[in-house]
């Protein structure tokens, strides 16, 4: 008997619309990046990107849980010397909360090219309306 492997170009992946209104970042975010990777198909092989397209819509009204909004901090570095920018969650929310759940969801996948490949696949959205509906996207509830 052999495993049979799927070919990366013979991988059919479907276009999923995900409301994120209410729901929690951490849990929200661990349930895209499963799909993303494939880990909800049969087909799953660590080494291939066999996940599918996501739309995430709504991405202001989402819930972070405890004081994250306060606590919670966004560092960048600009590889300058003094380049450090720190920006607490609850401004970040108001300017870029899309920023917010991207930064949750990359952090779920690997580090690596294939990592890059899967994120390529999330498209968010910081209101109710976005720019795929030729895809035809499934509803999916999280």
């Amino acid at each position: 008997m052999s495993t049979p492997f799927p070919k990366t170009g013979k991988v059919e992946r479907k276009w999923y619309l995900i409301d994120l209104e209410g729901k929690v970042l951490g849990r929200a975010a661990s349930r895209v990046a499963a799909i993303l990777k494939g880990k909800h198909k049969a087909i799953f092989t660590p080494h291939l990107d066999t996940g599918d397209h996501i739309i995430a819509v709504n991405a202001e009204k989402i819930r972070l849980t405890g004081k994250k909004l306060d606590q919670k901090t966004d560092f960048r570095h600009s590889g300058w010397p003094g380049g450090t920018k720190a920006t607490p969650y609850r401004v970040l929310m108001e300017k870029n909360p899309q920023r917010i759940f991207m930064l949750a969801v990359k952090g779920m996948l690997p580090k690596n090219s294939l990592g890059r490949a899967m994120i390529k696949k999330l498209m968010i959205y910081r209101g109710s309306e976005h720019s795929q509906q030729a895809q035809k996207p499934e509803k999916m509830e999280i």
